[in-house]
């Protein structure tokens, strides 16, 4: 998927790239802190506060980034990683000098996003298979995927709202709640097609009593053998995210065909997540820790084609996620 987003921001319109771009810096920044596992959970929990602190309001403490970034920075070993943290305070620099609507823009969705990742580290107090712990409601599941990608639906339609004419014609308190249907889609969707690689690190994000309707625990996940009696779970996952996926792609047709980059920017997420939930389906080895689900190339690049080359067209699109969810419900 990061190679999808990558390009995605290329296509973003200019005008909105920068805010984007550096909302994406900020999260991955924040998601580094969360899973730096050389430091102890109480110790990451708290540079997160002290990360979530700054966007509070337009007052930074620079004493606060850089024992953050001398901590967590210094030890990184992917160097990426490493090199945004070492940045990290020039990229409050550039938060700066945005204006003041942005700066409120980022600040709201950075403290939302930090919260679902000290929600992880809270509930999930283990780092293994051994310490596997599940969500405890279906309550708690739709608050995470809210936290971590629908509060990002807030985010982006207020954003587009405020600087895109063809949707300045958009109720913006409406529209963004189609938008965190959208986002919670795409979560739903990660939860998914990464539940094995989730319950070696002791994340069941499969609320209890799903698995309980069919006389399942969530240590029986950890056996691959269970997939043929949690499938009907799984099958209601792939359900829960099709339905969010639905207003997200309502939401891309109600952008102006005109506004061809805005549609293209959420029509390849939406068209992406609709391929992976379709090789969760397809897959044997769904529970199986060493399979790892994703797109090919090829396909992320025909889909990318056959969008671009049809100008984001909406019945072109429309058709393929009809194909895709006509399989998948």
């Amino acid at each position: 998927m990061s190679r999808l987003f990558y390009t995605t921001l290329t296509v973003v319109p200019s005008d909105v790239r920068d805010q984007v771009s550096l909302a994406y810096l900020f999260a991955r920044a924040a998601d580094t802190i969360a899973d730096t596992e050389l430091i102890d959970r109480p110790r990451r929990l708290d540079y997160l506060g002290q990360l979530k602190a700054q966007f509070v309001s337009d007052q930074v403490s620079l004493g606060q980034i850089r024992e953050i970034q001398q901590a967590v920075g210094t030890i990184q070993q992917d160097s990426a990683e490493r090199q945004l943290l070492e940045r990290l305070d020039e990229c409050f620099g550039v938060l700066q000098e945005f204006s003041p609507e942005d700066r409120r823009r980022v600040r709201q969705l950075m403290t939302t996003l930090v919260r679902g990742m000290e929600m992880d580290l809270t509930v999930f107090p283990g780092s293994s298979a051994a310490d596997l712990t599940a969500l405890k409601t279906l309550e708690a599941l739709d608050g995470y995927t809210y936290y971590v990608a629908g509060c990002v639906g807030e985010f982006w339609t207020d954003l587009m709202c405020a600087y895109r004419r063809g949707l300045r014609g958009w109720n913006v308190r409406s529209m963004a709640e189609v938008g965190v249907r959208f986002g919670k889609g795409l979560q739903l969707t990660n939860v998914v097609k990464d539940i094995a690689h989730d319950l070696q690190r002791g994340r069941c994000y499969v609320p209890e009593p799903m698995l309980a309707e069919y006389g399942l625990k969530p240590r029986d996940l950890l056996d691959a053998r269970s997939l043929p009696r949690f499938r009907p779970v799984l099958n209601q996952l792939i359900r829960m995210a099709v339905d969010h996926l639905d207003q997200g792609w309502l939401y891309t047709m109600a952008i102006p065909r005109y506004e061809t980059r805005l549609r293209l920017s959420c029509m390849w997420p939406i068209l992406s997540a609709g391929e992976s939930l379709r090789l969760v389906r397809l897959s044997p080895d769904v529970l199986n820790p060493s399979v790892k689900i994703k797109i090919s190339r090829a396909r992320v690049y025909g889909m990318m084609a056959l969008t671009i080359f049809t100008g984001a067209c909406a019945y072109t699109g429309t058709a393929y996620w009809g194909r895709l969810r006509k399989y998948l419900t």
